[in-house]
């Protein structure tokens, strides 16, 4: 839900109205690999791994893409983010489609991996299929 008096976004929605189904929490994501280490350099790289990570949660969980209600994005350095928005919708359309959630970045001093740049939660509303 887009009001037209509101600035129009870009990459989320203002509101997302989710159908009756479960609820699903997903707990943050950094771009760990399945060893436990932070994989990738750049914000970009990273942005994906964390975003393939939560899919892939979220999958587990019974949830695909456009179950996707909520994102909170955690940046270390938003600036950084944002002079990388463009690829990083890329990847969003990539790994996900053009459904945008409700969603906000973040800015944080830190993660709870040191190298982590970003790390990703969301909530999911998997209807009856």
């Amino acid at each position: 839900m887009n009001p037209p008096h509101l600035a129009p976004p870009t990459g989320f929605s203002h509101a997302v109205r989710a159908a009756p189904g479960t609820l699903v929490f997903l707990a943050g994501q950094t771009a760990l690999d399945g060893s436990g280490k932070i994989v990738g350099d750049g914000i970009v790289e990273q942005f994906e791994r964390a975003l393939t990570n939560l899919l892939e949660v979220a999958a587990a969980a019974g949830a695909g893409p456009s179950d996707l209600a909520k994102l909170t994005v955690f940046a270390v350095d938003v600036a950084d983010y944002r002079r990388h928005a463009r690829e990083l919708g890329r990847v969003w359309k990539r790994l996900v489609g053009s459904d945008f959630p409700a969603m906000a970045v973040i800015g944080a001093t830190r993660l709870w991996d040191e190298t982590a740049l970003v790390e990703i939660e969301g909530i999911a509303v998997v209807r009856e299929r």
